[in-house]
C-alpha cells in the first residue's frame, strides 16, 4: 500500500517537475522569438549608410591565367573570374542578415548579399582552380591561389587541409601555426572543424 502510494507521489512529482520544464522553456523561446522581431523591427527602419568605404576584395592581376589555358574547365573558371571583376566582392561572413541592416542599413542589404554572394563564388572558384593546377603538377601555383583564398577570410574546409599539408611536407611548422591562427579567426561555423583538421594533420 505504502509502496503504490510513493509511486504514484514520485510519479505526480515528476509530471509537476515536466510541466515546469516544459513551460519554462516555452517561456524561453518565446521570449528570445519577441526579441528577435523586435530586433527585426528595428533594422527595417535603419536608414542606408554609406558602404563605399567598407574592406572591398581585390582580385590580384598577377594570377597564373596562362596555364591549362586549352582546358574547358579552366575556360569556364577564368570567365567566372572576370565576371567578378566587374563587381564588388566582400566577405560577410558570420552576419545575419539583421545585423547587416542594422549596420548598414537595410536599403543596402540587397547589394551587400550580392558583394558576399560574389565572396562565396571567388573562393570556391580559386579552390576548383586550385584543384586543376594541383592536379597538373603546379603545386608553387595552387599554393598561391588557397593562400589568397585564407589571406580573405574564406571557410573551405579542403583549403586549409591542402595547406597545412603542403607546408608540412615541406617542413614549414611556422606557416602551419600560422594557418592554425588564421583559421581560429573565422567567423564561420566551420571553424572548430577547420582548426581540427589542421591539428589533426601535426599528429
Amino acid at each position: 500500500m505504502y509502496w503504490k502510494i510513493a509511486s504514484l507521489l514520485i510519479f505526480a512529482i515528476f509530471g509537476a517537475w515536466t510541466w515546469y520544464e516544459s513551460k519554462s522553456r516555452a517561456r524561453k523561446m518565446e521570449k528570445k522569438e519577441d526579441a528577435f522581431w523586435e530586433r527585426e523591427l528595428k533594422a527595417d527602419s535603419v536608414r542606408r549608410k554609406p558602404i563605399d568605404g567598407l574592406k572591398y576584395i581585390k582580385i590580384p592581376d598577377d594570377l597564373p591565367t596562362d596555364l591549362l589555358s586549352d582546358n574547358p574547365e579552366m575556360v569556364s573558371i577564368l570567365a567566372t573570374i572576370e565576371g567578378l571583376r566587374k563587381d564588388k566582392i566582400l566577405n560577410l561572413t558570420g552576419y545575419s542578415n539583421t545585423d547587416l541592416k542594422m549596420e548598414y542599413g537595410a536599403a543596402n542589404l540587397t547589394d551587400l548579399s550580392r558583394f558576399d554572394g560574389n565572396f562565396t563564388t571567388l573562393v570556391t572558384t580559386f579552390q576548383k582552380w586550385a584543384d586543376l593546377l594541383l592536379e597538373a603538377g603546379y603545386e608553387a601555383e595552387a599554393v598561391s591561389l588557397m593562400e589568397y583564398i585564407v589571406d580573405n577570410g574564406g571557410d573551405i574546409g579542403k583549403t586549409y587541409r591542402l595547406l597545412g599539408r603542403h607546408y608540412i611536407d615541406h617542413g614549414e611548422s611556422s606557416k602551419i601555426d600560422s594557418l592554425v591562427e588564421r583559421a581560429k579567426e573565422l567567423k564561420s561555423l566551420n571553424k572548430p572543424y577547420i582548426v581540427e583538421s589542421i591539428e589533426a594533420l601535426r599528429s
